[in-house]
């Protein structure tokens, strides 16, 4: 089981996020996941830079393999996404591992157009899912269905295109997506959750296929500070998924969270200033065949955190 770091383009402007995704290959992470967010979850994060051009720098200035889990159909037409993975591929060939998602309002309400009931999503996902390949295999794609395509054709491919994972948070999801997707991504919850997940991966023909898994963590040396940070940063976890994917802007998160206790928080982030007991949890997760870990770490001290992990949480794990 591989151990990556989590870039928070919601947390944290692109330059400085350059820096720590560095710091965390140099440190032993052995893989970084990006997140693709126009807007932030709260106005106290305040930032949400273009993760496609973050893309290209970071992994200019690193080695280790990335993903990013992004949503065609809505801001993104599915041609245009096709071209950004594979310009990404070409560019850092076998190091890629884009994952498909089916939106949040937070993030694509910004088109203007009616934001559909998670059923119509999933659909839309399976086609721009469909579209993505065809293109990425060399074919010119006409298309007429949930997103329109006329004649397009990329010019600029990899010498192989990258594995399309999927990221899926409920097990209907992950039944469906098991259809058409290299592999599944997933978030951090009770191990029955996530065992209903990849139940449902499983029986929807996704058996034998990769799976990763983010990571929430908030850890301090302080463990009173490690809650405090947990609550600041990361407090809408505690929402249930519906809300989660149909608020659209940063101000009804906060107003949705303001009353939400640091006992909420967890399972969804893992609270604790004992190093110890972050590596047992990150430990348990290959019992359930997870291949990569994506650990975030919601306090906004990230330096110290890669140190930390670096040192005395990696090292067990190897």
């Amino acid at each position: 089981m591989e151990i990556g770091y989590h870039a928070s383009h919601e947390q944290f402007p692109p330059s400085r996020l350059v820096a720590t995704a560095a710091a965390a290959a140099a440190a032993g992470f052995a893989a970084v996941l990006s997140s693709d967010h126009f807007a932030p979850w709260s106005i106290g994060q305040d930032e949400s830079g273009f993760a496609w051009t973050w893309l290209g720098a970071a992994m200019a200035a690193t080695s280790v393999p990335f993903g990013v889990v992004t949503a065609p159909g809505y801001r993104y037409h599915p041609a245009v996404t096709a071209q950004a993975v594979a310009s990404v591929e070409e560019l850092y060939p076998g190091r890629f591992t884009p994952a498909l998602g089916s939106g949040q309002a937070l993030n694509e309400h910004i088109t203007g157009a009616v934001w559909p009931r998670k059923s119509e999503r999933n659909a839309r996902l399976a086609e721009c899912a469909d579209i993505i390949r065809r293109l990425l295999d060399g074919e010119t794609v006409d298309h007429d269905g949930r997103v329109t395509v006329r004649a397009a054709r990329l010019h600029t491919r990899p010498a192989a295109p990258p594995l399309l994972f999927a990221a899926a948070l409920s097990p209907g999801t992950a039944r469906e997506v098991a259809a058409w997707a290299d592999g599944l991504i997933t978030v951090n919850a009770p191990d029955a959750h996530l065992r209903e997940i990849i139940g449902a991966f499983h029986e929807g023909g996704g058996e034998g296929k990769p799976r990763h898994l983010q990571v929430h963590v908030s850890w301090d040396p302080d463990e009173d500070r490690a809650r405090g940070q947990a609550l600041d940063q990361w407090r809408f976890v505690a929402l249930p998924a519906e809300l989660n994917q149909e608020l659209e802007l940063p101000e009804q998160f906060d107003a949705a969270c303001a009353h939400v206790p640091a006992a909420a928080l967890e399972p969804g982030v893992l609270v604790s200033a004992d190093l110890g007991r972050h590596a047992a949890a990150l430990a348990s997760y290959a019992e359930l065949g997870f291949s990569r870990i994506y650990v975030h770490q919601v306090g906004t001290d990230q330096e110290r955190f890669i140190d930390a992990f670096g040192e005395r949480v990696l090292p067990q794990l190897a």
